[in-house]
């Protein structure tokens, strides 16, 4: 079981599922990943952990208010000063969503959209540090950052967040850059040159790939639970992905890692 204590600066550290249909998510997930949900905390307004193991790998929220929920998974990347990095990120032209705010003694998040259009969060640990498993069945296996603005993402990703990129492929037909994890653990995160295949009105957006033991097995299963398959299961020199929905719309993908 790969596990962490903290995550790496700028690297992805959580990821939540803001839900129009909060008892089906629950079911949906449960039964997909074999996570166990969590009850739903009044305290923080009904937001909830879903748990593999005891582990917490992911959260969800439902409606806030007037505020309907727009079905989307979020990713949050770990700052150790979020009232520089939101600074930052301002100045290098990203929008604030919300500012920074504290998490009771967890942490203290904040909502931004960079500059080419993607929403993320920020995230600063107290007691929680986020997910501490990866790369195993139901755990997050890779994060991706889809832009028509490639040059932009780069140099955003790198000053506010400091990444150190690594280019992996710098052609028309396939653009890619990776974080590298400082902890010189192999790479953590990575943008994608999407202009030519983003469909048109299709904001910039961040992805969350989670792991499974069988791509395929977990496809049929999407199907199975009232989940939609967007891209069926293919092989790529990075595993074997697909991409689906769940019953209300919100969008993840799936990766069996090479072997």
């Amino acid at each position: 079981m790969p596990t962490r204590e903290s995550a790496p600066i700028g690297s992805p550290c959580w990821t939540d599922l803001w839900t129009s249909d909060v008892d089906g998510s629950r079911r949906f997930y449960s039964d997909l990943f074999g996570w166990e949900a969590m009850e739903p905390s009044p305290e923080f307004g009904g937001y909830f952990m879903f748990t593999r193991g005891g582990v917490p790998v992911a959260g969800g929220m439902g409606d806030m208010g007037d505020l309907a929920a727009n079905n989307t998974w979020s990713t949050f990347l770990d700052t150790d000063d979020i009232a520089k990095t939101v600074e930052a990120a301002k100045a290098a032209g990203a929008q604030i969503v919300f500012p920074p705010m504290a998490v009771a003694d967890l942490g203290i998040q904040s909502g931004l959209v960079d500059p080419t259009g993607a929403r993320l969060g920020a995230w600063q640990p107290g007691t929680f540090p986020g997910f501490t498993v990866l790369n195993e069945h139901g755990a997050p296996s890779w994060f991706e950052l889809h832009t028509r603005d490639y040059t932009a993402a780069v140099s955003f990703y790198r000053s506010v967040f400091h990444w150190d990129t690594v280019t992996v492929g710098d052609s028309d037909e396939f653009r890619y850059a990776a974080m590298r994890d400082p902890r010189g653990e192999g790479e953590l995160a990575g943008i994608m040159d999407a202009k030519a295949f983003l469909p048109e009105g299709e904001p910039a957006h961040w992805s969350v790939y989670w792991e499974v033991d069988d791509v395929d097995t977990a496809v049929s299963k999407v199907r199975a639970l009232g989940g939609s398959v967007v891209r069926e299961a293919e092989d790529t020199p990075y595993g074997r992905l697909a991409t689906a929905t769940d019953p209300a719309g919100a969008q993840f993908k799936l990766r069996t890692p090479n072997s």
